[in-house]
């Protein structure tokens, strides 16, 4: 499915490394921002200086605030759920090929369902893009597929803060080519696309991210 994009009032990313962010959902993040939503990058530290700095400048690229914790436990998790209070989070997929977004999706599932019933929130929960939008049970289906082709730009540019990794020879290149596919399924130039989990055995209903 493919929805008029209508901004949320804030935006939280939970993913496994400094750069899943930017890759997987830079360019919606980047829209978002600009539309006026607070958006939020959370992601663990990594304990290499260059790391965590490229995760700081990835994030202010995308008019992002980070939030960096030690590991990702349920505890910590809940502990970040509670401080940011999104209206929406983006994790990765529960079934992804990568063990440590697969891990990190399963520990906030897991730390979701006492927030939501304290707080309301998040309001809707969604899984990104995977390497080659595959997952362990086959390829990633369309759903909400937004259109990123004017901050297109701006996720290349936060990607690229991540020099330290092969930005240039792979990750860029996956990146353009999923986007570009996506963007086709809509028309657009460029595009992602995100997938909605249950939140307590709600489905979005809301025709926007």
């Amino acid at each position: 499915m493919t929805f008029t994009f209508t901004a949320p009032t804030s935006v939280l990313t939970v993913m496994a490394h400094p750069d899943d962010a930017e890759l997987w959902a830079g360019g919606t993040l980047a829209r978002c921002a600009a539309s006026g939503a607070a958006v939020t990058i959370a992601v663990p530290h990594h304990h290499e200086p260059r790391r965590d700095s490229e995760a700081a400048a990835g994030a202010a690229i995308l008019g992002a605030k980070l939030y960096q914790y030690d590991w990702p436990t349920v505890a910590a998790l809940r502990q970040l759920l509670l401080a940011v209070r999104p209206e929406v989070v983006i994790t990765h997929s529960l079934r992804d090929v990568h063990p440590e977004h697969r891990g990190l999706a399963d520990t906030l599932a897991a730390a979701l369902p006492e927030v939501v019933i304290a707080t309301g929130r998040p309001q809707r929960l969604y899984t990104a893009d995977s390497y080659n939008s595959l997952t362990a049970d086959g390829p990633i289906p369309a759903h909400t597929i937004v259109d990123v082709s004017d901050t297109y730009e701006t996720k290349w540019k936060a990607l690229a803060a991540h020099a330290s990794q092969p930005i240039g020879d792979h990750f860029g290149p996956m990146a353009e080519t999923l986007a570009r596919l996506w963007g086709s399924r809509i028309g657009a130039r460029y595009a992602e696309n995100f997938v909605p989990l249950p939140v307590l055995g709600r489905l979005p209903a809301a025709a926007t991210l």
